[in-house]
């Protein structure tokens, strides 16, 4: 694909919010793997955050319609499992917005992120950068996110988990 073109769909597909966390875009998620030119049609290959992802469809609808806008008319949308996503794929602008809008990004961990039994994480408030919390819920709006409470500040806030 001619890298003008290539790179003017990356900057479309970076104006499409996460739906769940719009301070952070599709490809700052990592969902968007990437995108190919395949004879006279545009393939863009996704990947969700977890199986069962009900912003995959939403996701799929919003890069549908903006590669319309910018005049594609075959797109073919192709969804990859394997390999799964994992929060390493997001950008380090991504991790700084999401700390800036109150949600604490991921914190490496030695436990598989399924290990119920595991301590929960040192996770640095993101508001005062303290790390005197405390997990509250395992399970938050999301299944990508758990709910802290700073027991400096007393703020509770997400932690989007490192999986």
């Amino acid at each position: 694909m001619h890298s003008e073109l290539e790179s003017r769909i990356w900057s479309r597909l970076a104006e499409i919010p996460d739906p769940e966390v719009p301070v952070i875009s599709i490809t700052e998620l990592g969902v968007v793997r990437k995108i190919d030119w395949n004879g006279e049609r545009l393939k863009i290959t996704i990947t969700p955050t977890y199986t069962g992802c009900p912003a995959m469809s939403l996701f799929a609808a919003e890069i549908l319609a903006a590669m319309k806008q910018m005049g594609f008319e075959k797109v073919e949308m192709e969804t990859v499992m394997s390999p799964a996503w994992t929060t390493d794929w997001l950008s380090p602008e991504a991790k700084a917005r999401l700390k800036a809008y109150g949600i604490a990004p991921p914190v490496p961990s030695n436990h598989a992120p399924d290990d119920l039994n595991a301590p929960p994480p040192i996770v640095p408030c993101p508001h005062c950068d303290s790390t005197n919390t405390r997990e509250s819920s395992h399970f938050g709006a999301t299944a990508c996110k758990a709910l802290y409470v700073c027991d400096s500040c007393l703020e509770p806030f997400e932690y989007f988990k490192h999986l």
